[in-house]
């Protein structure tokens, strides 16, 4: 069973294309302890299946997925098209 991990805040690139926007992600395991890492780390945590990342906003939870645009991979949220609006939402992580 993979491990939790609730994505709180992100970083952003000086980039605007939405796909190579989100540079790290930050939030807290499931045991409560805090996490900032590299969206690149985040990725090959979702592949490796050890890891499974989500967000939660009113409520609702969306989880985090890896999607890929024009031969690049991004993080974005199952409830998200193809932009990965909910993260590029969130607060700004310190």
């Amino acid at each position: 069973m993979a491990k939790l991990a609730r994505v709180r805040c992100i970083n952003k690139t000086d980039r605007m294309n939405p796909h190579e926007r989100i540079e790290s992600a930050g939030g807290e395991y499931s045991n409560g302890s805090q996490c900032k890492q590299s969206v690149v780390q985040t990725i090959r945590d979702i592949e490796s299946g050890e890891w499974e990342f989500y967000v939660e906003e009113d409520r609702l939870m969306a989880g985090v997925v890896v999607a890929e645009h024009n031969g690049r991979k991004y993080i974005k949220t199952t409830a998200d098209g193809v932009q990965p609006d909910n993260l590029l939402s969130l607060a700004e992580c310190p």
